[in-house]
């Protein structure tokens, strides 16, 4: 039986872009005479990508009245901040994303 040779080993890593690209021009090669809009309405038909609407998650439920009234207080300077409860809060949240209950 022959030898057989692998090569150096490479580190694994990301893969570049140049692999990429040359992966995606041997895949999805297209006539030279096409133009680029064209080739990229080619590909765009050629999609196997099913999307639906049910998974769309629509507006966001905000109160603009409640939006507007702190808006106001921000600028007169009047809404009551508490660098306490802020740095609480924060915490709060930090342990919460750690914990197995997330």
């Amino acid at each position: 039986m022959p030898p057989f040779e692998v090569g150096l080993p490479r580190a694994i890593g990301a893969v570049t872009a140049d692999i990429a690209r040359k992966a995606s021009t041997t895949t999805n090669a297209a006539p030279a005479s096409t133009t680029p809009s064209a080739s990229a309405a080619a590909a765009a038909s050629r999609s196997t990508v099913a999307t639906t609407d049910a998974l769309e998650p629509g507006q966001p439920p905000v109160d603009a009245d409640r939006v507007a009234q702190i808006r106001k207080a921000v600028e007169t300077g009047s809404y009551p901040l508490v660098p306490a409860r802020i740095a609480d809060a924060m915490i709060a949240a930090g342990m919460f994303l750690r914990s197995s209950n997330a």
